[in-house]
């Protein structure tokens, strides 16, 4: 057995069932990925001839008409953006972001302007586009987008993510039939989403992916869509797409990963999960205070995460304390606490070497015992939590 990278590096050695998240690593990447990158690693290769080799994989998976692979999800959203303003106007996309074209807004509803880390609509302003947010945080109406629709109006962007309102907006569908009769392209940011060929499918013009987290490969996004479109935001790489650029092992990574998608046993990969989701369940079920349910991903991606609810009063510990008790120690367990505050944490199965699962049975076990046996109940108030979140990051380095 190799030593731990992370030992060697002084890292701490971290269990991931939180989910594909960018500040863990986001995913384990699959052993074709990481045989791809090492065999062109040495060699040299012209990019744009890579990229169109990587646009025929993408088209094949996706069933669009071209693609190609990007630094990230979140910079093909400014990269889509910025194509739409520009077309192929090599002028204007060296004058982005302080001097756009004549069209330069860009669509979104107001429940889905969320953070993936960074804000949705810092992406779009990236291009130096300017956002038009539409209806309201729970409710958005057809008539809210057909009166923003103008002659100003470069594209419209959606975004399918657990983060966004997932009730009173408007779905993908009737999103392009508005868009659609005004002649404005749609783009979708679908970071985190199995299924590759569904938003296509329902009129989207240009999808974008993120290449590091379901699909297993190398830090990278996927553009996918019209080849105009995709043509369009593949010139921005003479402007503000220089600084979002990546290097022929993410290419071939990222193809690679696509690839090894099509032949991966999704069955045999669910039915593992949801014995890691079984065993979990069966280790809090039955202690005070802890209530652990299966749930099905909000974005209907095939998977199921286990709702770990806690009642303080009878666990002796608060949501969030858990969680962090958890994170905690030589080898912190980092679960899914974006909705602590609500007396719960996920677990997601999904990113988990063999073993591991039993590791984080063992000190769910061990954390709520302890608790249990304290005389007092182990609640910091959660405002505390908020006012040092960002506490590591602002000290780096130290």
């Amino acid at each position: 057995m190799t030593e731990d990278v992370r030992r060697k590096l002084g890292l701490r050695p971290v269990i991931n069932v939180s989910g594909t998240m960018t500040s863990l690593g986001a995913s384990i990447v699959v052993p074709e990925a990481i045989a791809a990158m090492a065999e062109i690693l040495p060699q040299f290769v012209e990019i744009n001839d890579l990229q169109r080799k990587a646009s025929a994989v993408i088209g094949r998976l996706t069933g669009a008409e071209a693609g190609y692979i990007t630094a990230s999800c979140s910079a093909g959203i400014s990269l889509a953006v910025a194509g739409a303003m520009t077309g192929d106007n090599l002028l204007a996309i060296e004058r982005l972001p302080d001097q756009t074209p004549a069209r330069n807004e860009v669509i979104i509803q107001m429940g889905h302007i969320v953070s993936y880390g960074a804000p949705v609509d810092q992406a779009v302003r990236l291009a130096g586009a300017k956002p038009v947010i539409i209806g309201q945080a729970t409710s958005t109406h057809r008539f809210h987008m057909e009166n923003a629709i103008t002659d100003q109006t470069a594209a419209a962007v959606y975004v399918v993510s657990h983060h966004v309102v997932d009730y009173g907006l408007l779905n993908l569908l009737e999103f392009v039939e508005i868009a659609h009769a005004r002649g404005v392209p749609v783009i979708v940011d679908a970071a985190s989403e199995y299924d590759l060929r569904i938003f296509l499918a329902q009129g989207a013009d240009m999808v974008l992916y993120s290449g590091h987290k379901f699909l297993g490969g190398p830090t990278s996004g996927i553009v996918a869509g019209k080849k105009e479109l995709v043509r369009h935001a593949y010139l921005q790489n003479l402007g503000i797409g220089r600084g979002m650029k990546v290097g022929k092992e993410s290419v071939y990574g990222a193809m690679a990963a696509l690839e090894a998608w099509e032949k991966r046993d999704h069955a045999g990969i669910r039915e593992r999960e949801t014995g890691y989701l079984r065993l979990w369940k069966e280790t809090l079920d039955g202690r005070p205070g802890v209530n652990a349910v299966i749930e099905p991903d909000p974005t209907k991606n095939p998977l199921d995460r286990l709702r770990v609810n806690i009642s303080a009063q009878e666990a002796h510990i608060t949501a969030w304390d858990l969680a962090s008790a958890l994170a905690g120690g030589d080898q912190p367990i980092i679960v899914r606490d974006h909705e602590v505050e609500h007396d719960y944490f996920y677990l997601d199965p999904c990113n988990l070497h063999p073993g591991q699962e039993t590791i984080v049975a063992r000190r769910l076990a061990e954390e709520l015992d302890r608790a249990r046996a304290s005389n007092e109940i182990i609640a910091t108030p959660f405002e505390n939590r908020s006012r040092h979140r960002f506490d590591g990051l602002l000290r780096w380095p130290d």
